[in-house]
């Protein structure tokens, strides 16, 4: 079994301190540090791009696990790169060519990750599975922080681990969504060895951001 790692997201963090939000969460024993890109067209929200990334990135030793949520993707790629992105995530929907836009992802030497919303089966990227580095099952329906968690997707992750298996692959599968204390554990059980959290991270035990992580990783 995989080592579970703790993606916290900083979408739940205080915008006007981020640089010293992701300074506590490297203190606290964070492995990645997970940013959400959404461009209110994909998914209904705005949030940050690639020059805020660049700022927080040069006094961070922490891998950046940057989920984009925009369409077109494929054109914004080499820019998420360069900002400082170490690990990219797309969705299936979100690009014409998805092999194209895996291959650009890995000539820039970053690891490529592929999202799969709640309604999106696994089906879609089962030919793409030994060409990613992660695949990213939403929990939710991406676009907003604090909802709750949709336990039927957890189908999905003992389907990947199944694939895995059957076919001798290895990628890293990663849930984002709702993720608390509780259903930690039936996420891990399925076979999900990278948790994104916010929500859990920021404000549960009063903001004991080190505790907080343990606790995610000894479910």
């Amino acid at each position: 079994m995989k080592k579970i790692q703790i993606s916290p997201s900083i979408l739940s963090a205080d915008f006007s301190q981020l640089g010293k939000e992701i300074k506590r969460l490297e203190d606290g024993g964070a492995d990645f540090i997970h940013v959400d890109v959404m461009d209110g067209h994909f998914v209904p929200n705005l949030t940050i791009g690639p020059p805020v990334i660049k700022a927080l990135k040069k006094n961070c030793s922490i891998k950046f696990d940057v989920h984009l949520m925009i369409s077109p993707v494929h054109k914004y790629i080499e820019a998420y790169s360069d900002a400082g992105a170490d690990i990219i995530t797309i969705h299936p929907e979100a690009t014409n060519n998805l092999s194209d836009s895996i291959s650009k992802i890995k000539e820039l030497k970053k690891k490529a990750g592929v999202s799969l919303n709640p309604e999106t089966k696994v089906e879609v990227i089962k030919d793409y599975l030994d060409q990613i580095d992660l695949v990213l099952i939403m929990s939710v329906n991406p676009g907003f922080g604090g909802q709750k968690f949709m336990p039927e997707v957890l189908d999905k992750i003992k389907e990947l681990k199944k694939i895995q298996k059957d076919r001798n692959i290895d990628f890293d599968i990663e849930i984002d969504g709702g993720i608390n204390f509780e259903n930690s554990k039936i996420a891990i059980e399925a076979g999900a060895n990278i948790l994104v959290s916010g929500t859990t991270i920021f404000k549960s035990n009063n903001g004991d951001i080190k505790k907080n992580i343990d606790t995610l990783k000894s479910s």
